[in-house]
């Protein structure tokens, strides 16, 4: 009888330890889940943020704004100089 009482305290004692355990790590997990979750937001929020600042930096305005700022023209005709490729002009005649 003594044999199975120590046997039954060993046993009831190693329960206690794993429940232990296994509550430690359960709060282990979730703290490292919502330093994820928490993570996720902050890098989806700031790829938010650089996608409105992408489509801040391309708008038309600004591209022509720069371009007048830096002495650049609109293509026209008037402007334009055809080039033709040597090698073909002269294989054609």
């Amino acid at each position: 009888m003594l044999r199975l009482n120590f046997l039954l305290l060993v046993a009831v004692m190693l329960s206690a330890l794993y429940l232990v355990q296994t509550q430690y790590e359960s709060r282990r997990l979730f703290t490292e889940l919502h330093r994820a979750t928490n993570e996720s937001r902050n890098l989806e929020t700031e790829y938010q943020r650089l996608q409105v600042e992408l489509r801040a930096q391309s708008t038309p305005a600004r591209i022509e704004a720069l371009a007048v700022a830096q002495g650049l023209q609109g293509a026209s005709p008037a402007i334009t100089h055809y080039v033709r490729d040597s090698q073909q002009a002269g294989g054609a005649q």
